[in-house]
């Protein structure tokens, strides 16, 4: 009954987290400067931030959930504007420079908790991610689907964050893959920002049922 509005809630995650962003930086920084280790633990930190968002995006909904039509619409105005923004900034990615010298691996050894806490911060004050989860769980969810469920698609996006950015680590600690994703990836972005805008003006027509 619930599959459907999943496979919404996965494929608009799916896109938002593979848009070169704040988490994307910090991953691709510690998985250059040092090593895959540190990568993986600063992965996992914005995994375990996703719980950060979830959270008060559940405890919230119960006060949104039927309250007013112009509450929901103007949620439902702002997440479209939001998709739409990223994918206009997605449609105009241009191709990357080269890496400066300054990414090159430095010496020393980065902390797990380091790392961790690294990737943790960076998601949980990313106000893109507020806006984001609570545009998720107001709008795009239905507000009748069971707190289980919700909750359900919550740890689903948790992991599904953790293991994407675990293998942005393990490609990104590789130098001659992180050349070609600088060569191509542009291509990538422009691609996904037709797919976000396409996304955020469906999400512009929805009616509140």
């Amino acid at each position: 009954m619930y599959f459907t509005e999943f496979l919404t809630v996965a494929l608009i995650h799916l896109l938002a987290v593979a848009s070169p962003g704040p988490d994307f930086a910090v991953v691709v920084r510690e998985s250059v400067t040092h090593g895959r280790r540190a990568g993986t633990w600063t992965a996992l930190g914005v995994g375990c931030a996703i719980f950060l968002h979830v959270g008060y995006s559940l405890l919230g909904i119960g006060l949104i959930v039927s309250q007013s039509i112009v509450l929901f619409n103007a949620l439902k105005w702002l997440a479209a504007a939001y998709l739409l923004y990223i994918g206009y900034k997605a449609l105009r990615a241009q191709p990357a420079k080269p890496a400066a010298d300054d990414l090159h691996k430095e010496a020393g050894i980065r902390t797990a908790r380091g790392a961790f806490t690294s990737g943790f911060v960076t998601n949980g004050l990313n106000p893109k991610a507020t806006l984001f989860f609570l545009s998720l769980f107001t709008v795009v969810i239905n507000p009748h689907t069971p707190l289980a469920i919700q909750a359900g698609y919550g740890v689903y996006l948790a992991a599904a964050t953790a293991v994407w950015f675990c293998l942005v680590a393990m490609l990104f600690s590789q130098q001659r893959v992180r050349a070609g994703f600088a060569r191509m990836g542009h291509w990538f972005d422009r691609t996904m920002g037709a797919v976000l805008i396409a996304i955020g003006v469906k999400l512009a027509f929805t009616e509140m049922h």
